[in-house]
């Protein structure tokens, strides 16, 4: 069953071609018109009759028990700043070489592994 798109609800169309490495350019209209700049994220949604929409990825929302979190600490060294300890510098060295040679994107995406 092919997907009906209503064209009254279509503000803009472009077109652009598959090169051989399946890379394609986003037309500028449509980077215009998402308002899209490089390194931004895009997402794509498969419909059931083979569309495909492409939109602006959004900024996930604060997670408000991290925030809930993150203000308790705040108020914690706040109120309490005698708590707070340098980290032994032999405490740091385990780290380093339990760390030593990993590398981590802190852009990239967590997987279920």
């Amino acid at each position: 069953m092919a997907t009906q798109i209503n064209l009254a609800d279509v503000s803009l169309r472009a077109e652009s071609r598959l090169t051989e490495r399946s890379q394609t350019t986003i037309p500028a209209a449509i980077r215009d018109a998402l308002h899209l700049k490089p390194g931004e994220y895009i997402e794509y949604t498969l419909l059931s009759g083979g569309k495909v929409i492409m939109s602006r990825k959004e900024e996930e929302q604060d997670d408000p028990i991290v925030s809930q979190f993150l203000t308790f600490l705040e108020n914690d060294m706040k109120n309490n700043p005698q708590n707070i300890h340098q980290v032994p510098v032999a405490f740091w060295a385990g780290i380093n070489a339990l760390t030593a040679g990993v590398e981590v994107d802190l852009d990239e995406p967590l997987t279920d592994d």
